[in-house]
């Protein structure tokens, strides 16, 4: 699995030219499935990302300090299977990136750790995957989710700009 992440002051995702999904200040995480990807790299991804210390301590002024669960900032998880992308010449290959039919219920499993490990209210995802799956009680339907799978406008605010690569595969787990 991979995970290009930005800390932003702000983000969000349009669908057909209207917003399914924002946050305020916090993480931008594009998410990229691979077709060998297991549980436990969702899991790496999850704990690596809520507590990379990405945020400067307000009070003592050190910087690369905070992760965003202590300052209650949000999350924003969008699916991008063009993480996984080669080049065979000119044209882009995606066979190494999880199918669809797989990657759907994997991702939402991911989401479902995000939501689990930090506060539902702060991580943003996928909606209208999340009520088919079981775990769809655990999730607070007042919660703003992107579609999976759909021609997407991510906007963002970059601060900084920081932005980290994580890959589940490395051997430093």
């Amino acid at each position: 699995m991979r995970a290009v992440v930005q800390r932003v002051l702000s983000a969000s995702v349009e669908v057909e030219g209207r917003t399914v999904s924002e946050i305020g200040p916090g993480l931008l995480v594009l998410v990229g499935v691979h077709d060998s990807d297991v549980d436990s790299d969702a899991d790496y991804i999850c704990r690596k990302v809520l507590n990379m210390r990405l945020f400067p301590n307000e009070n003592t002024g050190k910087a690369w300090d905070q992760n965003v669960m202590q300052r209650n900032f949000g999350v924003l998880l969008v699916s991008q299977f063009t993480l996984y992308g080669i080049l065979k010449g000119n044209k882009p290959d995606f066979h190494v990136a999880m199918p669809p039919q797989r990657a759907k219920p994997f991702y939402a499993s991911l989401v479902d750790k995000f939501c689990k490990a930090y506060s539902p209210d702060a991580i943003k995802g996928i909606y209208a995957l999340c009520r088919e799956l079981p775990f769809n009680d655990y999730l607070d339907i007042s919660l703003n989710y992107g579609v999976f799978g759909a021609m997407m406008k991510v906007n963002l605010v970059n601060d900084g700009p920081v932005t980290m690569q994580l890959d589940s595969s490395q051997p430093s787990k």
